[in-house]
């Protein structure tokens, strides 16, 4: 009950005096001696003590415990503020007085806020290292990549956090612009799978599955592998496309050489339209789809070969179509050749089988592109040669016109001879240049070929020096007339002088209207004329030598358009006659 009523606290506050008083009480009822109470006191006081020791202790290590919280917070922090980049904190205490529990208390919130914000940062740093490893995975090919990026947490600077986003910008560029390139590529392979024929989607899943159609932009692969795949597959594609328009056009242009040759129809031409279109196309020109599918360039092919074998069968009129112009060719040069020898030939080279068709077409064009070389090195001294043709044709009516006696009657279309007659004179006397402009131009031309000029296999300046010789004797002809003509005049007058006067003009005689010679141009009663042979086509088979002489055959070789009387002609129709017409 003493126990219980000294810690009761009804009775009021205990105390060691009020319990020691207590023990004093107990004591002197029991009557303990000094002795035992001194001994009491020493082991109570002892026992106090060791109470006191070990609160004090504990004490002392909670307070331990509290610096080295107090210190492990300043270090946190100073870590925390290390790798946030801060080189200070608004939440962090000036002071560092007070208890250790202010201190703790005072920093503990800052601690709080960095470890947030440490967390925050970390996210921010994740997110942006697994979208580089994300972007770096699909350049280098691995889409697969789930690893969660290890997070440097000493550095979680703002500024390491700008370079990690800097990098990302870099990738996420460097992948729109894989991205663009890979495009691209698709869409070249499309256009030229379209031109070629060739299957899109298959071509594309060779390279990789994820450039067909049916996947989104963002899915498809930027990897190095598929560009460098993609540009190999562009680059054979396009050699493809290379190939095929080469042989396409080919093809179009032996379809073209064998129409012309066989002189195809414009309707069977229109059905290849679609291969001859692209003639003269280049490369990048051609952008139609299925332009070059190998289906249609075998039906090329095989239109070719159909050709081929119908233009062995249709050779031998092929080939004389072609003599044929190449014999039109030196007709209108008035070349001289032997077309039934040249198709014996061909007849004998195509029927012996010697010769590839097209080996003698070729022989043949280059024939004909020779001769007309040819006929374009002569144009020049033929055009002259016409038109000393013309001057001999209008000299030879001229001829004519001053024989007839008749020429100044008011007969109908008399004014119309005089102005032509006015005109061949002039003319006429343009014939001596022309001759020798001819002859010049001839000579030039036969030293810079060394070969003989010849007009339908008679050499021109043989005709030339004939028509020059023969035009001399005409003018020594026309002089011995007129001298014959005085001396019949002077003898007439000699016979009036002795027998009378000759007759009236009015009343001419009759007998000298009757002795009146033939036309010594072509007369209708008297010696025939000698036309010289210009062309020995037209005019017999006769040539003549360079000499004027006549040749084996007997022919002689002069310009058909002019008349040449020899002296024997003129011997004749002097003693046929004894009034000469006087040309004016």
């Amino acid at each position: 009950m003493a126990v219980t009523d000294g810690h009761n606290p009804l009775l009021g506050e205990t105390t060691c005096g009020t319990l020691l008083q207590k023990l004093q009480e107990i004591w002197d009822e029991v009557g303990e001696s000094d002795d035992e109470r001194d001994k009491m006191l020493l082991q109570i006081e002892q026992e106090c003590l060791d109470v006191y020791k070990k609160k004090v202790e504990l004490a002392a290590k909670s307070r331990a415990q509290l610096l080295e919280a107090l210190s492990d917070a300043k270090i946190e922090l100073a870590r925390l503020l290390s790798a946030l980049g801060e080189k200070s904190f608004v939440g962090i205490p000036d002071k560092t007085s007070g208890t250790i529990k202010e201190q703790l208390a005072a920093i503990a919130p800052a601690l709080e806020q960095l470890w947030k914000q440490k967390e925050e940062r970390v996210e921010e740093f994740s997110d942006v290292q697994s979208q580089i490893q994300k972007i770096c995975g699909e350049i280098a090919g691995n889409v697969n990549v789930n690893e969660t990026p290890v997070v440097d947490e000493t550095d979680l600077s703002i500024k390491k956090l700008d370079e990690y986003q800097a990098h990302l910008q870099e990738l996420q560029k460097e992948k729109s612009d894989r991205l663009q390139k890979v495009l691209e590529f698709v869409s070249n392979v499309h256009d030229l799978c379209a031109v070629l024929g060739m299957d899109f989607f298959s071509t594309v899943n060779e390279v990789h599955p994820s450039l067909n159609e049916s996947s989104g932009a963002q899915s498809k692969s930027i990897s190095n592998d598929t560009l460098a795949r993609l540009a190999k597959t562009v680059l054979a594609l396009k050699e493809d496309k290379k190939q095929r328009l080469h042989k396409l056009q080919e093809l179009a242009a032996q379809l073209i050489d064998l129409w012309n040759l066989m002189d195809t129809s414009l309707e069977e031409r229109k059905l290849f339209d679609h291969v001859t279109c692209n003639m003269s196309a280049s490369v990048d020109e051609v952008t139609v789809p299925g332009a070059l599918a190998m289906d249609l360039i075998e039906q090329a092919e095989v239109e070719v070969e159909r050709l081929d074998q119908l233009k062995a069968s249709r050779m031998k009129e092929i080939a004389f179509k072609k003599q044929a112009e190449l014999e039109e060719i030196y007709a209108r040069a008035h070349i001289e050749v032997e077309p039934e020898a040249a198709r014996e030939k061909i007849m004998e080279l195509i029927d012996s089988g010697n010769i590839e068709p097209s080996d003698l077409l070729a022989d043949m064009d280059n024939q004909i592109s020779k001769a007309k070389e040819e006929a374009l090195s002569r144009r020049d001294i033929l055009d002259k040669v016409e038109k000393w043709m013309s001057a001999c044709e209008e000299e030879s009516w001229l001829d004519d016109y001053n024989r007839d006696e008749n020429r100044y009657n008011a007969s109908r279309g008399a004014h119309l001879n005089l102005k032509r007659a006015e005109k061949a004179r002039i003319l006429v006397n343009k014939i001596p240049a022309l001759v020798d402009t001819l002859v010049v131009k001839t000579r030039a031309w036969e030293d810079e070929r060394e070969m003989q000029f010849t007009y339908d296999g008679v050499p021109l300046l043989a005709m030339l020096d004939e028509y020059a010789m023969l035009r001399q004797e005409r003018e020594e002809e026309k002089q011995r007339l007129r001298d014959q003509k005085k001396f019949h005049e002077q003898k007439s007058t000699e016979q009036e002088s002795i027998f009378g006067s000759r007759p009236s003009p009015a009343r001419p005689a009759v007998a000298t209207k009757k002795a009146v010679g033939p036309r010594t141009n072509g007369g209708t009663n008297g010696t025939p004329n000698r036309r010289l042979s210009l062309n020995a086509n037209q005019n017999g088979s006769r040539s003549i030598t360079k000499e004027g002489r006549r040749d084996s055959t007997g022919r002689p070789a002069a310009p058909t358009n002019y008349v040449a009387i020899t002296k024997e002609d003129t011997a004749s129709h002097i003693s046929a006659t004894e009034s000469i017409p006087v040309t004016p």
